[in-house]
């Protein structure tokens, strides 16, 4: 799935060892090398996601992606202020609960960590970006899609992947020109992604000509869809889109497939995992997905990425890659500003031009990604297929 590159900035940080404004990162005790005693900084970075419940698996892909970043960036003994930096993750569980996403949000600042990846989903993401902002800290974004994230004028607030706008727009056009649909049918989990991101679809669908039949809704906790299946199937579309995670959208492809509902399935990031294909079974072939990046084996270090994490932590999710490059786009603002304190290395992480493994990356002015590519998969023999990856850098 879209994703990777290494970590560029450390031979140019390792490089900057002169005197520089020193981080108020937590002091730690000195540490002798070579015989020469060297100070050291703790810098605190915080990770959220949902840990526990239905989209542990994603949130644990989430926690290893930013882990092995932090693990690599303390092997390379990166420099921040003249000080060797230690990098300590704190990693909290949300539950892609709005409220429990705000709690954690609050005792991240409460703890004083320097910056924050995370949250997974945009319904966590949004009400807990305003804590971060509050607090001055900068946080960054691995997965949340929403463009409401960006949109609220924060300058704390960042994201690493394409919004829905871009992710929407891109499906909407496939749906109609690649996919030929006419009448389309539309559920989503009125989650701030599931409806976000489908609200997007249909607006692209319509402005290139098809019809939206149907336009239903679950939840992101349901797993019993026949109802609302047995109603669209009498709209006979042609296609059907859900806006929602993998834990809904592969039961449902199973139902779709069960009372014989013919449409072809289109479904976003939240669906592109393994996870989907193994709850859908049988069902799942034919299936649709978009994911923003462009594939792996596209990436410069793409596949030695995927090496080093597969071998560390097994089949990459999803977020993985977009957690890894979250996390190095982070530390290398603090290392070029020269210090881990949020107010000084903002400015330079507004300014990021970073040679990730998912992207180049640069913001705009609201903090999103520059000109994210999305990529279409299709199941094949139970497994994701690339289609065609459209827009890019």
């Amino acid at each position: 799935m879209g994703m990777f590159k290494h970590m560029g900035f450390c031979l140019a940080v390792l490089a900057v060892a002169g005197i520089a404004a020193c981080s108020k990162g937590k002091e730690a005790p000195a540490v002798k090398t070579g015989g020469k005693t060297m100070e050291e900084i703790v810098v605190k970075i915080g990770h959220v996601a949902p840990l526990t419940g239905p989209q542990a698996h994603l949130g644990k892909d989430n926690d290893n992606g930013v882990r092995m970043a932090v693990d690599e960036a303390n092997a390379a003994g990166i420099m921040i202020g003249g000080k060797k930096a230690r990098f300590e993750l704190l990693s909290e569980d949300d539950q892609a609960d709005p409220r429990n996403g705000t709690i954690v949000a609050q005792k991240l600042v409460d703890m004083k960590v320097h910056g924050v990846i995370g949250h997974l989903n945009s319904g966590t993401t949004i009400p807990a970006s305003r804590i971060y902002n509050d607090a001055g800290m900068p946080q960054i974004s691995p997965s949340a899609t929403n463009p409401k994230y960006t949109q609220q004028g924060y300058k704390t607030a960042f994201r690493v992947m394409a919004n829905d706008v871009q992710q929407g727009g891109a499906l909407g056009r496939f749906a109609v020109e690649k996919a030929g649909a006419k009448k389309i049918a539309i559920i989503d989990d009125r989650t701030a992604y599931g409806q976000g991101l489908a609200d997007e679809f249909a607006k692209a669908a319509k402005a290139a000509g098809a019809a939206i039949v149907a336009r239903e809704f679950t939840t992101d906790k349901s797993t019993d869809f026949m109802a609302i299946l047995t109603s669209i199937k009498g709209k006979q579309p042609d296609l059907l889109f859900y806006g929602g995670m993998d834990a809904q959208g592969g039961p449902m492809m199973k139902q779709i497939r069960t009372i014989g509902l013919k449409a072809k399935f289109l479904t976003g990031d939240g669906g592109c995992t393994p996870e989907f294909i193994k709850l859908a079974g049988d069902a799942s072939e034919g299936a649709y997905c978009s994911l923003p990046g462009i594939p792996v084996e596209q990436m410069p270090g793409g596949k030695a990425f995927a090496q080093k994490f597969t071998a560390k932590y097994g089949q990459i999710q999803l977020y993985a890659p977009f957690c890894y490059d979250a996390v190095n786009v982070m530390i290398s603002a603090m290392a070029r500003a020269n210090s881990a304190e949020p107010a000084k290395y903002m400015p330079a992480l507004a300014a990021t031009d970073y040679n990730g493994v998912t992207a180049q990356i640069r913001f705009d002015d609201k903090g999103d990604l520059k000109g994210g590519a999305i990529t279409l998969y299709q199941t094949k023999n139970k497994a994701w297929n690339f289609v065609e990856t459209m827009g890019g850098n």
